[in-house]
């Protein structure tokens, strides 16, 4: 019999194993990691299994999940039953359970492994996806339930975790809205128990470490969503905070109501890893509103694939703004009847075009255009060694900005404090 106070938000998971995976993500101190500890122990006091506990570098698992059991078995007065082993790394328990701690970055040394039924993937969100997906592959046994336990502080929307169990707008993927969990605390989608905690879950913390927590809000809002909300979102300062998804409909009924409406169409090339990326746009000059309502975006397209792809675009007649870097691509849409036409690309125009951009009161995007959103609604800037934004570069390659940018070659948007520029259609 072991008594041992516990949280209370964490009890229903402390002793739930009928899932396969739990995904536990909370701000600074909310002690999920403590509580993940205390479940494998219990379990593999009443079950002989085999568990194996990750970290992406190997050399800061003894610092943290290793001493972490070991102090929990002290103060459940198990350290004279269970054995920690240092070389290799183990911890041994005297019905034949065994925890074992490897590294990510040490990956060969998974392949010995064998018979394992539960996994604790800490701070999971350092750990790469392709690591994640082999680490599935290692979880097999002949007859026990196979578990698999994730735990993180939150981060950026963009990292595989929050991409793999809730939103991936590219590949069209929903498991679970996070503002649900925020809310619910607790949620369970098919075979996941998706768990949120906070500092104030933990009622072993002193009230001066919230304190501390609290005084992130004023001067590193990033780090206070991160930290003492527990959140996921974006990290860094974003490119267009105008940016706004609308349904398909709504957005087509606003351009259908636009007095002069400049309708565009730009392209950027791509073939293996980058993206063959045409958008049509339609710009509200009086309103300063810019709307996308049409996308083209694939990889791995031979130049005459992708003109059947795209045809409709010569059958209209419509008029392509393209990358200027690839003359010889172009040449061959012309001679296959496309209007097409090089934007004009000079030193320092990435930093012009995505000024330009920046100007419209609103960017608003059709739902129709899942990779434009997926690329520019958490667009960020990248930053410099000294934390300084780079002003024309991201943190990603957003190959639908440059299709925007071509498409707005010789447009110029209105100054917002109302003097007039000309343009050309």
């Amino acid at each position: 019999m072991i008594e041992k106070e516990v949280n209370p938000h964490f009890e229903d998971f402390l002793f739930d194993w009928q899932h396969k995976y739990y995904f536990l993500v909370g701000g600074y101190g909310s002690s999920k990691s403590y509580h993940v500890a205390l479940k494998l122990i219990l379990k593999l006091l009443e079950e002989k299994r085999t568990a194996l506990v990750i970290r992406e570098v190997y050399d800061t698992i003894r610092d943290s999940c290793y001493s972490l059991f070991e102090d929990i078995c002290t103060d459940l007065g198990l350290d004279g039953r269970i054995r920690f082993v240092t070389s290799p790394m183990q911890i041994r328990f005297p019905n034949g359970s065994k925890i074992i701690f490897k590294g990510m970055d040490k990956p060969v040394k998974l392949k010995s492994i064998h018979n394992v039924s539960i996994i604790w993937i800490e701070e999971c969100s350092e750990v790469k996806y392709e690591g994640f997906k082999e680490l599935i592959g290692r979880l097999r046994h002949p007859t026990l339930k196979l578990h698999m336990i994730l735990s993180t502080n939150p981060v950026s929307t963009a990292n595989w975790c929050y991409k793999f169990f809730f939103r991936d707008r590219k590949k069209n993927i929903f498991a679970l809205d996070d503002e649900q969990l925020y809310k619910d605390r607790i949620v369970v989608v098919n075979d996941t128990m998706y768990h949120h905690s906070v500092a104030d879950d933990n009622l072993f913390l002193p009230p001066s470490y919230i304190e501390q927590l609290e005084e992130l809000k004023q001067h590193d809002p990033d780090l206070y969503r991160v930290a003492r909300k527990g959140r996921f979102g974006v990290n860094g300062k974003l490119v267009f905070p105008q940016f706004e998804e609308w349904p398909h409909e709504a957005v087509l009924e606003a351009v259908q109501r636009i007095r002069n409406p400049i309708d565009r169409a730009g392209m950027d090339f791509g073939f293996e890893e980058s993206y063959n990326a045409l958008l049509r746009l339609t710009v509200d000059h009086d309103a300063k509103i810019l709307y996308i309502h049409w996308e083209y975006y694939r990889n791995q397209m031979t130049d005459d694939r992708t003109a059947e792809d795209i045809t409709e675009f010569k059958e209209a007649g419509e008029l392509i703004r393209a990358d200027s870097a690839e003359p010889k691509t172009i040449q061959f849409f012309k001679q296959m009847g496309f209007r097409m036409r090089a934007a004009k690309k000079f030193a320092g125009s990435r930093l012009q075009y995505t000024k330009k951009v920046k100007r419209f009161k609103k960017i608003i995007c059709s739902s129709n255009c899942p990779n434009t959103v997926n690329e520019l609604k958490d667009l960020t800037y990248a930053v410099d060694k000294a934390g300084d934004i780079i002003e024309d570069q991201f943190n990603i390659d957003p190959h639908t900005l440059s299709a925007i940018w071509y498409a707005l070659d010789d447009y110029e948007v209105a100054d917002l404090k109302g003097a007039g520029v000309s343009f050309r259609r």
